[in-house]
């Protein structure tokens, strides 16, 4: 198969990669891997087997929508090691299609059953090479469907008017995981992200305010900027409350919809977040780098840190050096993890704290990264 692409995607994960004409076809192949690897190894004269387990996503080519696949084979993964067989997700199959008034009705259940999860996807700093800091990304862990991801059920959250409660649950859930992190020796800023709806909710934000004030949790928020267009005034104004309460404000997505340059220089952020959909196209596109380096330069001006996300390859990263981008964030540096993972993830690097190397030798082990 000399159209595969494998890659190394963790400590004891590999990623294998192709395209064929129908999801059939596709199992077909995994399945010779799969026998392949049942062989008994010889290593140095000793005999070895190895324990496999395969999780696998189809999507058609043309939807071309990496992030989903990944989060859909690592659902099938997490199926197969606990079923101790093959477990694939075809995601074109109409039967996965989620009825939203259906989730609407389920919705309220999940969040009171503790079907909610979080994982969390680390954010490095640059010129330090350490974890600065990580955004939590909620998922939903249905008993019968499976894992149902944000893009299924976050809109269908704001319609069932259940965004104040499933944001309220993640930050009370955020600030608790935050404290094992604590004790474990990592004290970082961890970032939630808010809904526009919830900007205009005077109610939400004097809940939150109220609940910052009972914890010494170092949280970030992360909104975008249509999110502010919706209603200005009042957006502007909450995002203030937020920043006097100690919360530290990211724009995220930034250049995916009507930046306004207007807006951008009255929010009270810190951060801003390039749109994946540039950073992919980085190394392989004239205009895209223009606009990156413009962003960046636009966001120090106003004095504002910039992470870079979808960060994929280390020559995007290297490129994204050269340009002065402050923090990235990616699958060139983790995918997103549940808290034990995450906490695994951190502790495993502590014998590196002290690691040298030049800033732009970016081809690491996942455990070379630092805490902050």
């Amino acid at each position: 198969m000399p159209d595969v692409r494998i890659a190394a995607a963790g400590r004891a994960i590999i990623e294998i990669a192709f395209e064929r004409e129908s999801p059939e076809a596709a199992a077909d192949e995994i399945d010779q891997i799969r026998k392949g690897f049942l062989r008994t190894l010889d290593l140095d004269g000793e005999p070895h087997q190895l324990q496999m387990h395969f999780g696998v996503a189809a999507a058609p080519s043309v939807e071309d929508d990496e992030v989903l696949l990944a989060e859909a084979a690592e659902s099938a993964l997490d199926q197969a090691r606990a079923d101790g067989r093959v477990v694939m997700l075809d995601l074109t199959r109409a039967d996965l299609a989620f009825d939203k008034l259906t989730l609407m009705r389920e919705l309220p259940r999940a969040i009171a059953s503790g079907e909610m999860f979080l994982q969390y996807q680390p954010k490095v700093h640059v010129r330090r090479q350490e974890i600065a800091s990580a955004e939590a990304l909620v998922r939903w862990q249905h008993p019968t469907r499976g894992l149902i991801l944000p893009g299924d059920f976050i809109a269908v959250a704001e319609q069932a008017g259940e965004i104040a409660r499933l944001t309220l649950w993640t930050l009370r859930q955020v600030i608790e995981d935050q404290k094992k992190l604590r004790a474990d020796g990592f004290d970082m800023l961890l970032f939630v992200n808010i809904s526009g709806q919830l900007l205009a909710d005077a109610a939400f934000v004097n809940e939150v305010c109220e609940m910052l004030a009972d914890t010494d949790a170092k949280l970030g928020f992360e909104i975008t900027e249509t999110a502010v267009i919706r209603d200005p005034e009042s957006a502007i104004r909450h995002l203030q409350w937020f920043a006097d309460s100690g919360v530290t404000l990211a724009i995220d997505d930034y250049g995916a919809g009507l930046s306004s340059l207007a807006y951008l220089k009255k929010l009270p952020a810190r951060e801003l977040k390039i749109d994946k959909m540039f950073v992919m196209q980085l190394t392989s596109s004239n205009r895209d780098p223009l606009i990156v380096r413009s962003t960046i330069d636009l966001a120090h001006a106003l004095e504002m840190e910039v992470t870079a996300e979808g960060v994929e390859t280390p020559s995007a990263l290297a490129l994204l050096s050269v340009m002065g981008c402050d923090m990235v964030q990616g699958f060139l540096i983790s995918r997103p993890l549940g808290l034990d993972a995450f906490r695994k993830f951190l502790a495993d690097d502590g014998h590196l704290d002290n690691a040298g190397g030049s800033p732009t030798s970016f081809v690491r082990p996942e455990s070379f990264w630092k805490r902050a």
